[in-house]
């Protein structure tokens, strides 16, 4: 009797253990892969004006399933993500993945240390690769959100103390969200995959070098990969910098300076507009060489600033899920257009007529309670702030230059159109429209997500 007993308890216990087995199994339902591909040009493929390669840039790329469907958040080190270069990548990923477009979110670092318009064949084939290798390499995973703050950025325009008219310098007092949103991605042991960092700062520091560069973006993923032996992929995301610059950019100013008398000794007055990276520099001349010199160092200690700050959100990351809820969602808003009939960097107000609309794309990804909203343009940080102010999920992060470039150019907020700064005169919208439009839009998106999964629940 006892033997039977015996045996039946066993039973019991090897159903149980095989209960508890199968409901650890259904609670992870989230696998993640990442990987990056070089898309350094060659040597002999740079237009003349650069003179070589300061280091290597890269497509970074995460894919996540959550057992119903796939998302993937793909990084590029290039200046932008042009309208057609989209329209050309988003279907193709999803052709080769089959992650649908509407769940991809392609970001440009913004780097201003590559060649223009940088597309082609070869390019695109090595960002879709990214996805593929990615996704070839998915692990049961869970995420993790945390934020921290760094002070490398500043907001960059300010009243010139001798003109009292707007240009660009470090103002101390603007608006300037310091925040250091990380999400983070491990295997269920603990294994560090990947991170996904987003920051508000212009990549200009190496802008006139001439030289192929990811700029702070670059030094930043590259130092916290190297943290982890290369074992780990880390992709930054472009907060809302439009009016954002590294907080220590002196050496561009005088730089600017040098290139100002140089073109005015031939007769060309280049005070109020500056041409495209270095274009004018004697590079042989000792000044020059110094300030760029310190330059150099500066991509490297931001680089290793910023790294670490993200390093140190990620250890104090406590709350990690296996099993969140992927919802996506898109949509385009339309704002009155202006065309300019003047010219002038800054300071002075533009003249301008009336011109078609421009369409503005938004995005939406949440991830269980972290929301990943994007904006194809160039949108000033007060804008980020509001949405964040005002989102429904604590845990929202706005993703700029993100599936394609506005013909906006810049994107101001209401306030600062009152204001005679180069991207305010340069912007492309009319006053009044595109911060509600913009806000109010991805916040629409937020409450229709929010809706369905409640009834879904």
């Amino acid at each position: 009797m006892k033997s039977r007993f015996l045996i039946f308890g066993m039973l019991l216990l090897i159903v149980h253990a095989r209960s508890i087995v199968a409901q650890s199994s259904s609670m992870t339902s989230l696998s993640v892969g990442a990987t990056k591909v070089n898309i350094t040009p060659p040597l002999n493929e740079l237009p003349k004006q650069f003179s070589g390669i300061y280091d290597s840039i890269y497509s970074r790329a995460i894919v996540i399933n959550d057992g119903n469907q796939m998302i993937a958040f793909v990084t590029v080190d290039i200046g932008a993500i042009s309208d057609d270069l989209a329209s050309r990548l988003l279907p193709r990923i999803e052709k080769q993945t089959g992650i649908p477009e509407q769940n991809i979110m392609i970001t440009a670092t913004h780097t201003h240390s590559v060649p223009f318009g940088m597309s082609g064949e070869a390019l695109e084939s090595k960002i879709a690769q990214s996805v593929q290798f990615a996704k070839a390499q998915m692990l049961p995973a869970r995420i993790g959100y945390g934020e921290g703050v760094s002070y490398i950025n500043i907001n960059r325009n300010i009243i010139d103390p001798e003109t009292r008219r707007w240009w660009e310098g470090p103002n101390y007092d603007g608006p300037s969200d310091k925040t250091v949103a990380v999400t983070t991605f491990e295997t269920l042991d603990g294994k560090p995959i990947a991170v996904y960092y987003n920051y508000a700062m212009h990549a200009v520091i190496s802008g006139m070098f001439d030289m192929v560069s990811g700029d702070v973006p670059g030094f930043t993923s590259t130092y916290i990969e190297d943290n982890f032996d290369n074992k780990v992929v880390a992709l930054w995301s472009t907060g809302a910098c439009g009016d954002q610059n590294p907080i220590y950019y002196q050496q561009t100013y005088d730089l600017r300076e040098i290139r100002i008398k140089e073109y005015a000794e031939r007769g060309i007055d280049i005070s109020n507009k500056m041409p495209p990276g270095g274009q004018g520099l004697d590079r042989n001349d000792p000044q020059v060489a110094k300030l760029m010199n310190q330059q150099k160092q500066m991509l490297a200690s931001m680089g290793q600033f910023l790294g670490e700050e993200v390093l140190h959100v990620m250890r104090d990351i406590k709350r990690k899920s296996s099993n969140p809820t992927i919802y996506t969602d898109r949509k385009t808003v339309t704002c009155p257009g202006r065309k300019r009939l003047d010219e002038g960097r800054a300071g002075y107000a533009g003249t301008y007529e009336d011109a078609g609309p421009v369409d503005i794309k938004l995005g939406l990804i949440v991830v269980g309670d972290i929301a990943f909203a994007s904006v194809n343009g160039e949108v000033f940080n007060p804008i980020s702030t509001r949405l964040k102010k005002e989102s429904p999920y604590a845990n929202t992060m706005m993703l700029t230059l993100t599936n394609g470039y506005a013909r906006s150019g810049y994107i101001p907020h209401d306030a600062a159109f009152g204001t005679y700064t180069f991207e305010v005169v340069s912007s492309r919208l009319k006053p009044g429209c595109a911060e509600d439009a913009i806000v109010n839009g991805i916040l629409d998106m937020m409450y229709n997500i929010s809706n369905y999964s409640s009834k879904k629940k």
